[in-house]
């Protein structure tokens, strides 16, 4: 009863004209960026934050967080008309989304991906709810010891989770902590690795760093492409949403499945991506029908868009609960956060009620506004993709520029995000995942403190991190993750060596 109490709190703050300005705004300009393939909802939050500088908190992240919502409802349009997946985790939505629009369908499956879309966030926000709470109240009982075994989990999922080559995780991962670490400690107050430059004291602002890593790398990687839309028109008028509506009920049992899989992957800093693949390949396999996956079928939809959504929400728990983000989206989030003085972890339970439930609040009702403004004005948007991309490139980096200037004020910042932009664009080009090195920069210096002083209250035994179940069990499962590539390489190994022994025999 406490929470729902709480939550009616919340909602009087989210439905205050402000807020509910800011929510339209913000999904209007989420769906813009969902649209626009490759910006995505991490990049578009870091480069509109600093126009949030001047919000109360609240505000400020109930429109980041309506920009989310609109960014994961417009990765399926393009996907779904254009071939074009708009997020990375919308790859799997075009395997029969744009068959479908093909037939003559674009309407259908347009509904479907946004009504899955709706069903997957609103069972995460629901877990969010009312497992939120009970989840911060154990955190309170954490130490620097528990914190630092959790942030070590999370990079360790990270590793072990990962689809691609472990050590370019591991490299990335260390990327970000070598950038974290440059500026002044915070513990000693010694100046590290600034080189004699007075800019570098500040350290790398995590906000420029972020804008040049996805914005500009971006960019140039589109620019590379020669991106060229060409794609299905589409309109959605009632009875195409309303015969869509009656059809869904059938697949009920995959809409659910698939919201557990999402939300449990949204939960492990698998992410988004992982969780549309796995939804997709679990409803082929156990669908009768799964040889016609890929040719238009409408659960090959549902799936995909109710896992990512579940997951791309889902991922924002252990971020408010625990102050480590589950996706790279949460991760600029995370550093919103601690940019407005608050303090992502349990105490933001107990000191910060109002704002977290206005969040938690605006959750359910952006989804709703989200739902509400795609199945409006999915021509309006789908036109964009019309309009000449050299034109949206420049006023992106315009964007870009002005974002990482209002940071400190400092032309400095303009050329430091160029040259993220440049790192970038060669980590993606060699195929290094950049969702590692954004989590190292934003928790490398609580990782970095919370690593410190628990070897103060050790004084200097590595001990501490096993000292009690829970630290012990944390950091155990860490170490498991840590080493499930490797350990999954030399399973793989097993037979050829007994193979060989047979053969030599």
């Amino acid at each position: 009863m406490e929470e729902i109490n709480l939550l009616m709190h919340g909602f009087a703050v989210a439905l205050q004209p402000e807020n509910m300005l800011l929510m339209l705004v913000g999904v209007v300009l989420g769906v813009l960026i969902g649209v626009l393939p490759g910006l995505g909802g991490a990049n578009g939050i870091a480069i509109l934050l600093p126009l949030t500088f001047a919000m109360p908190p609240v505000s400020a992240i109930i429109m980041l967080s309506c920009i989310y919502w609109g960014a994961l409802f417009g990765g399926a349009i393009t996907s779904i008309l254009f071939n074009i997946p708009g997020e990375p985790w919308s790859v799997a939505t075009t395997f029969d989304g744009y068959p479908m629009a093909q037939q003559g369908k674009a309407g259908e499956a347009l509904t479907a991906a946004f009504t899955a879309s709706f069903f997957g966030a609103f069972v995460a926000v629901v877990m969010i709810t009312f497992i939120a709470p009970v989840i911060a109240g154990f955190a309170l009982k954490f130490g620097p010891p528990e914190f630092f075994a959790v942030m070590f989990l999370s990079f360790a999922c990270f590793v072990g989770m990962s689809k691609g080559a472990p050590l370019k995780t591991l490299s990335a991962m260390a990327i970000g902590f070598l950038l974290a670490a440059v500026g002044m400690d915070t513990v000693t107050g010694a100046l590290r690795m600034t080189f004699g430059a007075t800019e570098m004291i500040r350290g790398f602002d995590f906000l420029v760093a972020v804008i040049g890593l996805f914005g500009i790398s971006e960019i140039l990687c589109s620019i590379e492409d020669g991106l060229r839309f060409k794609g299905q028109k589409a309109k959605i008028d009632l009875k195409v949403v309303l015969r869509t509506w009656a059809e869904l009920p059938k697949h009920w049992f995959i809409a659910v499945r698939s919201a557990i899989i999402g939300c449990w992957m949204g939960i492990t800093p698998a992410g988004a991506t992982p969780a549309s693949f796995m939804s997709y390949g679990v409803a082929r396999r156990m669908s009768k029908d799964g040889k016609d996956f890929g040719k238009g079928r409408i659960e090959g939809v549902v799936a995909p868009e109710t896992a990512a959504h579940a997951a791309g929400t889902s991922a924002l728990l252990p971020m408010l609960t625990l102050g480590v983000p589950g996706s790279p989206t949460a991760a600029v989030l995370l550093g919103g956060l601690i940019m407005w003085g608050l303090q992502p972890g349990p105490m933001l339970f107990v000191e910060q009620k109002e704002f977290v439930w206005g969040l938690v609040a605006s959750m359910y009702l952006g989804n709703i506004a989200g739902l509400i403004v795609v199945l409006v004005a999915v021509p309006w948007f789908a036109a964009i993709l019309r309009v000449p991309f050299p034109i949206i490139a420049a006023l992106i980096l315009v964007v870009c520029a002005i974002g990482a200037f209002t940071v400190s004020n400092a032309e400095f910042d303009i050329v430091l995000m160029l040259i993220f932009g440049v790192v970038g664009y060669v980590l993606k080009k060699l195929d290094y995942p950049l969702a590692p090195l954004v989590l190292a920069l934003v928790l490398g210096d609580r990782t970095e403190e919370a690593f410190r002083q628990s070897l103060l209250l050790s004084q200097g035994s590595l001990g501490v991190f096993f000292n009690n179940w829970l630290v012990g069990s944390i950091m155990a499962v860490g170490i498991a993750m840590f080493a499930w590539p490797l350990l999954n390489w030399a399973w793989g190994k097993l037979p050829h060596v007994a193979a060989r022994r047979v053969a030599a025999a």
